[in-house]
């Protein structure tokens, strides 16, 4: 005899859970409170925005208004409204040349950081010499060097090589103290790139300025525009080295307005416009870049 089988008890299907139902009380305290926040948020962006916006109608107002009443006077006569101003800015000498030379000075020293600091970040981070690590422990001693330390022995030095009140002057400055910042920022980046990756390249027989140009620069795209993004904020905004090491025929922006100020009765007129152009075009750099510095900062927060 065969025994006969018995089939086996079936189990209940398993009854999904059930979400706990919010009461309308509690949905409405998170609705509300999450409204609020942003409430918050965007009073505090346009309480922030409010000097930039008075800056800007008063780059547009004329002098003698100006001086006699407030930048929010615009709304009640909107007749003030003038370009004047724009123009008596574009007929400064000073302030004209000092914008060139702003860009003259803003330009290599963000380039030459960014490349320099590339180079030095991969040698540090793929390359064996001797004393790499501690050549790398000095960089990391140079970010804790203040700027106001370099000042008098750097004059000293740049006056006997004669480039003191040159263009050259400031930007070798701004390239000696942003390379270490750049150098530790890429070489950190530049350490989390997989081995197979690089090996695969060196198999294939690509030598190392070929490996560096045309695999790790591209992988690094967004670390470098961060990196670019900051030293031009740096530089252009930058008055202090300008005014040590710069002349009145190098002398950039910062410098122009601060000598401006001097004489604030008698030339107002170009002191709002030039401010507001000093201020727009490091902002108008900042959104070009934007989403190429939001990729490096996420990136640098994945690795």
């Amino acid at each position: 005899m065969t025994a006969v089988e018995t089939p086996a008890p079936r189990t209940p299907p398993r009854e999904a859970p059930v979400p706990a139902r919010r009461s309308v009380a509690a949905r409405l305290a998170s609705g509300t409170a999450g409204g609020a926040l942003r409430v918050f948020l965007l009073l505090v962006a346009l309480f922030w925005l409010v000097p930039t916006f008075g800056l800007l109608v008063s780059s547009f107002r004329d002098p003698t208004d100006i001086a006699t009443s407030g930048w929010w006077k615009v709304f009640s006569a909107p007749a003030q409204l003038t370009t004047k101003s724009y123009q008596s800015l574009l007929e400064n000498d000073d302030i004209s040349s000092a914008l060139f030379n702003t860009v003259w000075i803003t330009v290599p020293a963000t380039l030459l950081v960014v490349l320099i600091g590339a180079m030095a970040g991969y040698a540090f981070a793929w390359m064996d010499f001797k004393g790499r690590d501690w050549w790398f422990m000095v960089v990391v001693g140079l970010l804790v060097v203040p700027v106001q330390v370099a000042l008098i022995p750097l004059s000293g030095l740049f006056r006997d090589l004669g480039i003191f009140g040159d263009i050259i002057g400031v930007v070798l400055f701004h390239v000696g103290f942003g390379l270490p910042f750049a150098i530790f920022l890429l070489r950190n980046f530049f350490a989390e790139i997989p081995r197979e990756l690089l090996e695969a390249a060196r198999l294939d027989g690509a030598g190392e300025m070929r490996l560096f140009a045309t695999v790790v620069l591209p992988l690094a795209a967004p670390a470098l525009a961060s990196l670019g993004i900051f030293q031009f904020l740096w530089v252009w905004n930058d008055m202090l080295v300008a005014l040590v090491f710069s002349s009145s025929d190098s002398q950039p922006l910062t410098v122009a307005l601060q000598q401006q100020v001097r004489q604030f009765g008698s030339n107002i007129e170009v002191l709002a416009p030039g401010a507001f152009i000093s201020m727009v075009i490091p902002l108008a750099v900042f959104f070009a870049f934007q989403r190429q510095f939001v990729s490096g900062v996420m990136a640098g927060a994945v690795k």
